[in-house]
């Protein structure tokens, strides 16, 4: 009998630095579903993962419900906008404390309790929806509220992904932990949009309530190792500061940190236009609503799965300005269209994009820094990329009041592609001085 022969082990290259500016290596050889879902042979990410799934969905269905609420009740754009922009505002003024909280205290004991207040929220909120009392200011309130625990819950979250995995399998798991959130975006809007048309959209937020259960399960199975204190540990406000120096002084981070902030206040905003774009422009009903929703989730998901498998494979170049352009295009066509399933095709691409981007930021910058800064500087990015959505949900709306929705529209994925050009300019520009022999230089605050 011939022998089969076996297959070629995984391999690893040398290659030139790029957005890092440091050298890498990259996995080279044959693509296979370990890679994919590497991350899930740790068990606590395992139990995190499928917390945060079941979570998600009903994250997403009361997202959808809350911002269909919010258009039949007033029937404002700039309303929506500033809903988005209420809920967000938390996060520029507290996610820097929260980035120093996380690295002070454990970050399991710090997400129990922002998942818990957001359980009450949602529960609070059914309560309203179900009495039919809910208001306006409601609806503003609670959202507040919501971006309080967040401010403190995205920070320590993400840093909390290489403790319940590894350094090298961050890159995996965080690609996963978008591929969970946008999973449930598929599945949670399609979801709400079925029960809003059949029995109500109370039942979008008490489930939303329960699902929090899931992710509190989760956490309280897992086998960490007790938590130990910093040592010499200063006042708040040195340690916040402490980290935002650290930021100033690293280069790369901090041009990542400003592409995100320019796609979150002008690219990620045009969420916030979804409920108006699908009543007045498409004509389209609470399903339909759902579905463009779900759409750009499916597309995302595709996004987190690409990058979980090709992601240390292919030039974070690539996936960083590449993610940008074809999310901007998509925008731009979004803009021009009135096809429906020419939208969908558009929201799902946009999708795919902007994870690309999304998922390959969060990985750059939390891998260049050191373990000990990594909340902290995790929460100046949960400050950048939460934290621009109130601007963004603010310009989205009045702009939109002011000429339209589609022009709003256009206008940010011009706005988004323009600053992928210029990064883009930058990166060749120190590419040529490498390439004439000058060695680049390596910070020393960037190494792990």
């Amino acid at each position: 009998m011939p022998v089969k022969p076996h297959p070629s082990p995984t391999r690893v290259a040398d290659v030139p630095p790029e957005v890092t500016g440091q050298p890498r290596r990259v996995v080279v050889g044959g693509v296979t579903w370990r890679d994919t879902f590497a991350a899930l042979k740790h068990r606590n990410y395992r139990l995190f993962f499928a917390g945060q799934f079941v979570s998600g969905i009903g994250g997403w269905m009361q997202s959808t419900a809350q911002g269909w609420l919010v258009y039949q009740l007033t029937g404002s754009k700039v309303l929506l906008g500033t809903v988005a922009a209420v809920g967000s505002l938390p996060l520029l003024v507290l996610s820097v404390w929260g980035g120093s909280v996380a690295d002070r205290h454990s970050k399991r004991t710090v997400i129990l309790w922002t998942q818990t207040g957001m359980m009450v929220l949602a529960f609070v909120f059914a309560a309203l929806v179900w009495g039919g009392r809910v208001q306006p200011w409601h609806i503003l309130v609670l959202a507040a509220l919501g971006g309080v625990a967040m401010a403190f819950d995205i920070p320590a979250r993400q840093a909390f992904t290489v403790e319940i995995t590894s350094r090298e399998d961050l890159m995996n798991a965080v690609s996963l932990n978008s591929s969970i959130f946008n999973a449930a975006r598929v599945i949670g809007p399609s979801v709400a949009g079925f029960l809003m048309a059949q029995v109500g959209m109370a039942w979008c937020f008490l489930l939303n309530g329960i699902s929090f259960l899931a992710v509190m399960a989760g956490l309280i199975l897992m086998r960490l190792p007790a938590f130990v204190p910093p040592a010499g540990r200063s006042s708040t406000g040195r340690h916040v500061l402490e980290g935002l120096a650290y930021v100033a002084g690293h280069r790369r981070v901090r041009l990542l940190l400003v592409l995100l902030g320019v796609v979150g206040v002008f690219g990620w905003s045009y969420s916030v236009l979804l409920p108006a774009y699908a009543t007045d422009i498409l004509g389209v009903g609470e399903r339909g609503y759902g579905a463009l929703l779900s759409a750009n989730g499916f597309g995302a998901l595709l996004g987190a799965l690409t990058v979980a498998t090709y992601g240390s494979r292919v030039p974070p170049q690539r996936l960083v300005l590449g993610g940008v352009w074809v999310f901007s295009g998509m925008l731009l066509l979004l803009a021009a269209v009135r096809w429906y399933p020419l939208v969908l095709v558009c929201l799902a691409m946009g999708g795919w994009g902007m994870l690309l981007f999304f998922a390959t930021t969060n990985t750059l910058v939390q891998t260049s820094v050191s373990d000990a800064m990594r909340g902290r500087v995790m929460g100046i990015w949960t400050l950048v990329f939460g934290g621009t959505m109130p601007l963004g949900g603010l310009e989205s709306g009045l702009l939109s009041q002011a000429v339209g929705v589609p022009w709003a529209v256009a206008i940010g994925a011009l706005v988004c592609a323009g600053t992928g050009l210029a990064a883009w300019h930058a990166t060749r520009r120190k590419m040529r001085v490498a390439g004439k022999g000058k060695r680049p230089q390596v910070e020393r605050e960037s190494e792990p």
